[in-house]
């Protein structure tokens, strides 16, 4: 079994990803990772650059008339602080930090898009444009992406290297709404004193009236795939002190969340809370008001119309022997930003997540990814690449 120096000094894919894996670079501390790349470009004379807010922008010009540019996109935050990060090898070929969390989310996506730019700069393969960008802070806020100016870039096409999973070629994920709704009765009062006068009711209890008719959980599976496309979920109660019992609660809150690939179903599930809001504001009229509030977080990563990437993606995964997996996600990625962009024509954006590596037990410090499972993403991703520029 070899160890993680005999790995490094075998494939070069590797070495680059334990390189990366080793800086550590915490959301909004990325600094000493996009310098390495960029002191890596200038070596291999790619052109690399910093925007106003520190994303990296790669841009390997065309070789072909014709041929569209195609967009890779990773993000170099990582969950974990700046303490040193020491990479090893188990019996199983997999990579992991000593005693923290690896980064391999991203920096498996990093390592992988910048080593197929760097090989393909130095090749005679006649190709369209490739961007790439390498972003801060999407663990904690997605400020990265959200500073990007893709008015500036060229590609329609965004391959977002950031799934977890060898073959994944995901065409939808969910958007992240939050939902708040504060109750407030008119009346408060002594528990004892007054718990007689029905003009004074508790807050919690005609909260948990009021939770009682709002959905919970999957709210819209899609009829061909039965896919979650649209759910909610509550997510905390707030009312009064548990230690004491003798006031009848005047104030109360609760907060759910929204999550949907599908804008449409969004606001269907949207209009049902303003419905029973509407109608228990209608029941209670003299003795208490409820206030609904939505604030979008981030908003759905819609599956488009065009399907030719993702039968390239499919069949290069058969040849190659990986099971690919299509679909959507109930969850958010920069995808969802690169959705609802437009480049520097004025297109609409086209991303998808995808996975060129197996990621198992991402933000703890089990994380690890297998080396073998990268070296095939590399595969993957040279074969899509020429498929594509056929």
């Amino acid at each position: 079994m070899m160890n993680i120096e005999e790995v490094r000094k075998e494939h070069e894919l590797i070495d680059l990803f334990c390189t990366l894996a080793e800086i550590p670079s915490p959301s909004l501390h990325e600094e000493k990772v996009s310098e390495y790349i960029k002191n890596l470009c200038d070596k291999n004379g790619i052109t690399c650059n910093l925007d106003d807010y520190g994303n990296v922008y790669i841009d390997i010009p065309p070789t072909a008339e014709g041929k569209e540019y195609l967009l890779l996109s990773s993000h170099m935050d990582v969950i974990g602080d700046d303490s040193p990060v020491r990479t090893y090898l188990d019996e199983e070929g997999l990579i992991h930090a000593e005693g923290r969390t690896l980064g391999a989310d991203d920096k498996a996506g990093i390592a992988n898009g910048l080593y197929f730019a760097i090989n393909l700069a130095k090749s005679d393969i006649k190709h369209g444009g490739l961007e790439l960008v390498f972003t801060r802070d999407e663990e904690s806020g997605m400020s990265g992406v959200r500073h990007l100016d893709t008015t500036k870039l060229k590609s329609k096409y965004a391959l977002v290297l950031d799934s977890d999973s060898l073959g994944q070629f995901m065409t939808s994920g969910a958007s992240y709404t939050l939902v708040n709704i504060e109750l407030k009765t008119f009346k408060g009062g002594h528990s004892g004193n007054d718990i007689h006068d029905k003009t004074r009711q508790n807050a919690g209890k005609l909260l948990a009236e009021l939770v009682n008719e709002l959905p919970q959980g999957v709210f819209y599976l899609d009829p061909k795939t039965s896919e979650t496309v649209t759910s909610c979920n509550l997510g905390g109660m707030k009312c009064g002190d548990v230690a004491v019992t003798n006031i009848i609660n005047q104030n109360a809150e609760v907060s759910y969340s929204i999550r949907s690939s599908s804008r449409e179903k969004e606001r269907e599930l949207q209009n049902v809370f303003v419905d029973v809001v509407a109608r228990f504001n209608e029941k209670y009229r003299e003795l208490a008001h409820a206030d609904l509030k939505f604030e979008e977080h981030l908003p759905p990563f819609e599956k488009g119309w065009d399907n030719f990437l993702s039968q390239i993606f499919e069949g290069v995964c058969k040849k190659l022997g990986v099971t690919p997996e299509t679909g959507t996600f109930h969850a958010g990625a920069e995808t969802h930003i690169y959705a609802n962009s437009t480049n520097s024509k004025g297109d609409k954006m086209m991303p998808f997540l995808v996975g060129l590596a197996d990621v198992r037990n991402m933000h703890c410090k089990e994380e690890n990814v297998s080396y073998k499972s990268m070296l095939k993403g590399q595969e993957i991703l040279r074969e899509f690449f020429l498929e594509v520029n056929k």
